[in-house]
């Protein structure tokens, strides 16, 4: 495989920028966010360990170790003798952490944000119907605060972390241990969702209400009220991802040639 050597200097750049980080993480970090990206595709031979030194300026030691994180997450496959080739798309993990993260940044916002709603619509309700048979008080008091944190809020960014804290404590209140891992695997999956929606929607505070229903529907513990006030809250999204996908296409060139 050719080499981008001007390429590969920016990216060594960037990586030498940060030695206080394990230089090996860094490779992985770099190398992972760019076969997301679509820079190495499905099936790419990698290029070999000292062309990555070069490029980088790390040993081989660290190369080899950003590979080994690589394969673990799914994303390339490592051959004595033939090297490291990119796995396909549906062997990479997604629900690791780095994994998800460089899908969020790298993916089509439409595609992205599709996908999301499917998560959601099969999780979300059946989460919260579970969170108003089981919540504890403790658990019942971390959606109050995260919907408190909504309520007060002055500016987006401090509407969606407490949006995202909402989403999250619910998850967590629904009394099956398994939800608390994927949790936390898809937090920055909804903070990149929600700081989407919130800057498209003409009025962000009128979805406050909606997580309210919800809020109030799970303290009186009323599980298919809580999947009805889940599911409007969804179908309140889908209309703003509507609204924006129309008003794209109308500003698309294609549109205003026609």
């Amino acid at each position: 495989m050719a080499v981008d050597w001007k390429a590969m200097q920016k990216h060594s750049k960037i990586t030498q920028s940060r030695r206080g980080n394990s230089l090996h993480n860094s490779v992985a970090q770099d190398l992972g966010a760019r076969i997301l990206k679509g820079e190495f595709a499905p099936g790419t031979l990698l290029p070999n360990e000292a062309e990555w030194c070069r490029a980088y300026g790390v040993s081989r030691t660290a190369v080899r170790e950003a590979i080994k994180m690589l394969a673990a997450k799914g994303l390339i496959v490592s051959r004595p003798k033939i090297g490291s080739r990119v796995q396909p798309r549906d062997a990479w993990n997604l629900l690791d952490r780095d994994v998800l993260a460089w899908y969020c940044a790298a993916a089509d916002q439409q595609h992205f944000l599709h996908n999301m709603q499917q998560l959601r619509q099969i999780l979300e309700p059946e989460a919260a119907a579970l969170a108003a048979e089981n919540h504890t008080p403790a658990q019942l008091a971390a959606i109050e605060a995260a919907y408190a944190g909504m309520r007060d809020s002055q500016s987006y960014p401090d509407w969606n972390t407490a949006d995202v804290r909402f989403h999250l404590a619910i998850l967590f209140a629904a009394g099956n241990e398994l939800l608390v891992p994927l949790g936390f695997v898809i937090e920055s999956a909804l903070g990149n969702m929600f700081d989407w929606t919130t800057r498209h929607n003409e009025d962000f505070r009128s979805a406050l209400p909606l997580h309210e229903h919800i809020l109030v529907a799970i303290r009186q513990r009323r599980p298919e009220a809580a999947r009805r006030a889940v599911r409007k809250l969804l179908g309140d999204t889908n209309r703003v991802i509507g609204l924006a996908r129309a008003e794209a296409a109308a500003r698309s060139p294609s549109s205003q040639k026609s």
